[in-house]
């Protein structure tokens, strides 16, 4: 397991003093209160250790979020697509039978006898629930992540299995 979690990305600029819109992959998750710092990770350039001098909560489930040395709007506008990634040290460890929503995409999807589905691309947080999205080539299929639809996580695999919905039967 890699010492650092993927949460989140950069989504925009927000105001004119450097403050970030960012968009997690649970929306009710804790982790800007329970972290202090965080791996930047931009789309050009190195990744880099950055401090949060404070987050609070944006609309539509998304973060304000106000970063060390990201001052100006101009600073912000340059970190959007910017993954955000937690270091697990900071982290309570998820309970028995959780996961961090981070660890499941970039698993391979498979059903129950062996057949590729393709692999979770993304977490989306649209309800009850969160939805996977599997993506093989050009099909997506989105799977609610909840018992009756997903029977095995197995990180160290790095797979999920997935009893696919009737439809696809």
């Amino acid at each position: 397991m890699t010492p650092h979690l993927l949460f989140g990305y950069v989504a925009r600029a927000h105001g004119l003093r450097g403050e970030l819109v960012v968009r997690t992959f649970d929306p009710a998750s804790a982790v800007f209160s329970e972290i202090e710092r965080l791996l930047l990770k931009p789309e050009k350039g190195p990744p880099r250790e950055v401090a949060i001098e404070a987050a609070r909560e944006g609309s539509g489930g998304d973060l304000l979020v106000s970063l060390e040395g990201v001052t100006t709007r101009e600073a912000a506008e340059a970190l959007q697509g910017a993954q955000l990634l937690a270091f697990r040290e900071d982290l309570e460890p998820p309970a028995e039978g959780e996961f961090f929503q981070g660890d499941l995409v970039g698993l391979e999807a498979v059903t129950p006898e062996g057949r590729r589905l393709g692999r979770v691309e993304e977490v989306w947080s649209s309800g009850p629930v969160p939805n996977l999205v599997i993506r093989e080539g050009a099909e997506e299929l989105m799977v609610p992540f909840a018992d009756d639809f997903i029977a095995e996580v197995d990180l160290e695999e790095q797979r999920v299995v997935v009893i696919p919905p009737e439809y696809l039967e």
